[in-house]
């Protein structure tokens, strides 16, 4: 019979109250920052509160990763070392990494995840890292469900971790300078500064203005919500939320909604079963639509490239709503779903920009907003801020809870009660009583008793009262028992936790290829010596540590041309003369390079730019 294969949603923590919420709407694992080295330098967390967390997951078999996903510098290796050891005793489950000089470091045996930051998108890749003993390889968000099984089939003892949700970066994960190269603050060094949500003017090649004040780099959100059971046979094993710098509401909402996604496929699948235990019960109908979204796409997870673009605005737009039909003096009316008195609603006015404003009051179909905003009639209208959906969410959590199975009986000198969770944990509680015989049944009245588990992680399933005679048992003492019982399942979980140790396999089985320029972000000697002993001869230093000129700064699979309808491939013909820039607001100027064979648009740096005429 074949085993059934463990499934994780992984969903991200902002901080530790963020964590323990999403544990509590059904992740299996959470991902948090630490105080240093994370890609989310505004997400870092004390080693404290990371334990506090840790304990708190693994009462449910959860997992704790930490991100530890930068580029590391020569001068910051003892720090490092010092981070990974406190982690490794706070009981965090394994590290999600960048780079490869902590191979070489002095660390504990803590399991180590590749980081899509590693720029994890071939077979030939995945193979490598399963070969130096990655237990993990978390994929590049733009393969296709083929390019996934590609990887699974070849290394199928390898997790792969997938995003499933959330925000999308254009350039891959890793191959990204754009920040560094114009503010100086390097994405992987967790200080990304959007660059591709920024507004460009796009010309081409003799100064003609093809678009103006657009946002050319920007995306829409991931939703793979649809296709999770054809990446559960694509081999995924971890479907992972973006958003660590995300609020709790957002990760409450989309972690429960996977969460049942996910657990309808169990339903029919039984080859497939989640990877912790305990059931969730959310205080509202979880809905993507009314959390952060610029707009949903799959991103390309079919092969297509088919509406991916947010280029009218970066910001939320959220649920669509109707359009306005008719605009008053202080009101208008619209068509379309029903909203709420203070709903927070925007839309794009004639001039291309995002516009919000704040709803005082609904009459029918009629909105009477706190100031008036400049809509039209035909404008679409959007709700990015539900009044009543996050009054829901700010409601106190719905504990975790695991089943319990208990039976009662009795001692020589007094009671037993024995507990056995969903997980396979049981304890036992004894209590010197001295026994009397009751006048009544005692049955009912100890079901009730041992039935009330409170705000604890447990639940009650089935009771059994097993005695030779009546007895006479005080509620007092049953109470008593449940919370000795209790307490002593609690500790065991965290006592017996089983954390695997693991180290990387110190082989020197060959690298993907012989020459490592800029991009392959080595920016310490450990990383260095990682690399020449699997075989690399060349090795250029990270861009942070000697920027390129004239180089390219993104390697994005988006395409401005196919977005336009120009594609080489199956798209029309332009009027313009190639090659095309993007302008930045600041005169920055960037020239776009498009590989059509390997299907990559990369942006180039160039010389500032200050107009619009002739190169």
């Amino acid at each position: 019979m074949q085993q059934s294969r463990r499934i994780e949603l992984l969903a991200p923590a902002k901080n530790v109250e963020t964590g323990i919420a999403a544990i509590n709407h059904g992740a299996d694992a959470v991902y948090i920052g630490a105080v240093q080295f994370g890609a989310r330098q505004a997400a870092g967390n004390s080693i404290e509160d990371i334990k506090r967390l840790v304990e708190y997951a693994h009462l449910f078999g959860a997992k704790v990763y930490v991100t530890l996903n930068t580029i590391i510098y020569d001068e910051e290796v003892a720090a490092v070392e010092q981070l990974v050891a406190e982690l490794y005793d706070a009981g965090v489950d394994a590290l999600i990494v960048q780079d490869m000089g902590i191979a070489k470091m002095n660390i504990p045996p803590i399991p180590l995840h590749a980081s899509t930051q590693m720029d994890n998108r071939s077979v030939g890749k995945a193979k490598f890292l399963a070969g130096i003993g990655f237990p993990r390889i978390v994929l590049a968000r733009e393969l296709s469900l083929k390019e996934i099984r590609a990887i699974h089939d070849a290394v199928p003892e390898t997790e792969l971790e997938v995003f499933v949700h959330g925000a999308l970066c254009v350039s891959y994960s890793g191959q990204c300078y754009a920040s560094q190269h114009c503010f100086d603050r390097s994405a992987n060094r967790g200080a990304c500064a959007q660059f591709c949500r920024l507004s460009f003017d796009m010309v081409d090649a003799e100064g003609e203005v093809i678009a103006k004040g657009k946002h050319l780099l920007s995306l829409k959100d991931m939703n793979r919500s649809g296709y999770v059971e054809q990446m559960l046979d694509a081999g995924v094993t971890s479907f992972k939320i973006e958003g660590r710098l995300k609020d709790i509401s957002y990760v409450k909402n989309i972690t429960a909604y996977y969460r049942k996604k996910l657990d309808e496929v169990f339903a029919r699948r039984p080859e497939y079963v989640r990877a912790s235990y305990g059931s969730c019960s959310p205080q509202f109908t979880p809905s993507p639509e009314k959390s952060f979204s610029r707009g949903f796409t799959d991103y390309m997870l079919h092969g297509d490239k088919e509406g991916m673009t947010s280029f009218d605005t970066p910001k939320s737009k959220g649920e669509y709503m109707g359009r306005v039909k008719f605009v008053s003096r202080n009101f208008f009316t619209f068509t379309g779903k029903e909203f709420n008195n203070g709903d927070g609603a925007c839309f794009i006015a004639s001039d291309g920009r995002l516009k919000g404003f704040h709803i005082n009051r609904v009459e029918g179909n009629r909105i009477f907003p706190q100031t008036m905003p400049q809509v039209e009639s035909g404008d679409e209208l959007y709700r990015n801020y539900d009044c009543d959906f996050e009054r829901q969410l700010s409601r106190p959590d719905a504990p975790r809870r695991m089943r319990i199975d208990l039976s009662f009986g009795e001692t020589a000198d007094g009671f037993v009660l024995h507990g056995k969770d969903e997980s396979g944990m049981e304890c036992s509680v004894s209590a010197a009583f001295e026994k009397q015989e009751a006048r009544t049944s005692q049955h009912d009245n100890i079901v009730k008793q041992l039935g009330k588990w409170g705000n604890t992680p447990f639940e009650v399933g089935d009771v059994r009262v097993e005695f030779s005679n009546e007895w006479f048992v005080p509620s007092s003492l049953l109470s008593d028992m449940r919370r000795s019982l209790c307490e002593a399942l609690v500790g065991k979980h965290i006592k017996d936790y089983g954390r695997e140790d693991m180290r990387l396999l110190d082989n020197a089985i060959p690298f993907v290829t012989e020459e490592l320029d800029y991009k392959g972000n080595v920016s310490n000697s450990y990383a260095g010596a990682f690399y020449k002993q699997h075989g690399v001869k060349s090795i250029l230093p990270a861009f942070e540590k000697q920027p390129v000129s004239a180089a390219a700064v993104m390697f994005c699979k988006h395409c401005i041309k196919y977005s336009m309808g120009w594609c080489t491939q199956s798209g029309e013909k332009h009027q313009y003369k190639e090659p095309f820039y993007l302008v930045s607001g600041d005169g920055k100027r960037f020239r776009l390079s498009f590989d059509c064979k390997e299907c990559i648009m990369r942006v180039v740096a160039e010389k500032s730019y200050k107009n619009t005429g002739p190169i």
